[in-house]
């Protein structure tokens, strides 16, 4: 997968679009779904936007915008350019559930962690001009060669830092289960010891589920109080791998985990994250976008969660 996504940074790195100013459309009831701009990697912003109405999704995660990872790069979240995004995600009653930002707090390297804590701090001060209320960062790797408890100490640090940054600014500070920390105990451990308010969750269901052979009711009990925002993606067996089908066709349990935190009052959004970037091999976002909107709107409904 890191290959992929390099080559992915190289051929679409340098794409860049002009600000796009959308027309207000009347503000209607939708249930609480988003999807990732990772499964949208060569939309504009208005393209962004006009499908995400027209599919009835609440909320997008921002996951990078034409090729560009690092948002604050991009014209539409320039100093000059934020505020006109902001009217255009007001214009349409849409939320930024959350900015995915690439930040791995796991390194040891002062120069190299250093850099990885700035880029979170700079998704924390572009979430706040957006109004959203949660950045990603990853705890992501075991470091070779030292004990697990100073990698653990080293990312709970990373989190105190971030977390105090965003103290006061409406932002939180969210760690996925991802990478070598699909476990929810190691999670849990991790986010309490930061002991921050500004610090929770972003349970990826799949990487519990597939990576951490954990059942969802059993990882909601672990870390369900302080998820804020969910990841669902299906996939199938593929020797030693998963392959990555459209959500409902594959095996995970997505009705009980949307039964899961239903029961529990979970109050997020239900965010797919379609990895087309990284798998370009998959369905386009035309086929896999609407699709999850039917399947999602299905099993909330049965859930007993409204729009």
């Amino acid at each position: 997968m890191a290959k992929t996504r390099r080559e992915f940074m190289v051929s679409l790195g340098s794409a860049l679009a002009a600000p796009a100013i959308v027309t207000a459309r009347p503000a209607t009831k939708r249930y609480p779904i988003g999807f990732s701009t990772l499964g949208c990697p060569k939309w504009d912003w208005k393209t962004i936007l006009d499908n995400a109405v027209k599919w009835g999704y609440a909320s997008i995660e921002l996951r990078g915008l034409q090729g560009e990872m690092d948002l604050p790069k991009r014209p539409e979240f320039s100093a000059s350019g934020v505020k006109q995004s902001l009217k255009d995600l007001q214009a349409l009653d849409l939320r930024v559930s959350d900015l995915g930002a690439s930040t791995n707090l796991h390194v040891p390297e002062a120069a190299a962690r250093q850099k990885q804590l700035d880029e979170g701090k700079r998704f924390i001060d572009l979430a706040r001009q957006l109004q959203s209320p949660y950045v990603r960062v990853f705890g992501d790797k075991w470091v070779e060669s030292e004990p697990h408890e100073k990698t653990i100490e080293r990312i709970v640090l990373g989190l105190r830092e971030l977390g105090a940054h965003a103290k006061g600014s409406g932002v939180g500070v969210i760690i996925e289960t991802h990478g070598d920390f699909t476990e929810s105990a190691t999670i849990a451990e991790m986010v309490t010891k930061a002991g921050l308010p500004e610090v929770a969750v972003l349970w990826d269901t799949h990487h519990t589920c597939v990576a951490g052979k954990e059942q969802p009711a059993d990882t909601y009990k672990t870390i369900g109080a302080k998820v804020r925002h969910v990841h669902i993606k299906d996939s199938v067996p593929s020797g030693s791998e998963v392959r990555y089908v459209l959500p409902g066709q594959g095996k995970l349990p997505l009705r009980e985990i949307v039964r899961v935190l239903a029961a529990n009052k979970y109050k997020g959004f239900y965010g797919l994250e379609w990895e087309k970037a990284w798998h370009p091999e998959i369905e386009d976002p035309e086929v896999a976008f609407p699709h999850y909107a039917k399947v999602m709107t299905e099993y909330l409904k049965e859930a007993g969660v409204a729009p």
